[in-house]
């Protein structure tokens, strides 16, 4: 299987569908694009009204992203955590494509579903969860992500490449 990749330093937590199937199916629709916080419901709510035809997105995604802020902050000062379901490998991905990413160590069963949390360094941060099936013991394609995600994903991908393009180009 020949399967293009390109170097990548993210992390992610994993386990095996099996474990928790139901737990897990019920975080990733948690974690759609439907966001769980009151602040991204009120703003889909004011984008169908239109009541934000005239605001500038830029800013107005700015403001969004620093009351999210304020959110987490406040979590934490109470020690509070979001819920998340308890997931037992943590690994660092050393490389991605399109469908596919490839982790640091040998961790995976040939063929075996697993369920994961990526944690993506997009502005704004947040956890991206993906249903996936390992091809080998470190390479796995991803068979379930969110329609948004898969854009971050996608995007992240080719950010990474011209990063590499740049590199090559300099030396």
């Amino acid at each position: 299987m020949n399967v293009r990749l390109v170097p990548s330093h993210i992390s992610m937590t994993f386990d095996e569908v099996s474990v928790n199937e139901e737990g897990f199916n019920k975080e990733f629709s948690q974690l759609s694009e439907s966001d769980d916080d009151p602040i991204s419901q009120w703003l889909k709510l004011a984008k169908g009204r239109g009541e934000t035809a005239e605001s500038d997105p830029v800013l107005l995604n700015l403001v969004v992203e620093l009351h999210r802020k304020i959110d987490a902050l406040e979590m934490f000062l109470k020690n509070e955590k979001p819920k998340r379901v308890h997931l037992k490998h943590e690994i660092d991905i050393e490389s991605i494509g399109f469908e596919h990413f490839k982790i640091s160590s040998d961790l995976f069963e040939s063929g075996v579903e697993y369920y994961g949390r990526i944690e993506m360094p997009v502005h704004p941060k947040r956890d991206v969860a993906i249903f996936f099936k390992a091809v080998d013991a470190s390479l796995a394609e991803i068979t379930k992500i969110h329609e948004r995600d898969e854009k971050e994903w996608g995007a992240y991908l080719t950010a990474r490449e011209r990063v590499l393009i740049r590199e090559a180009k300099a030396k």
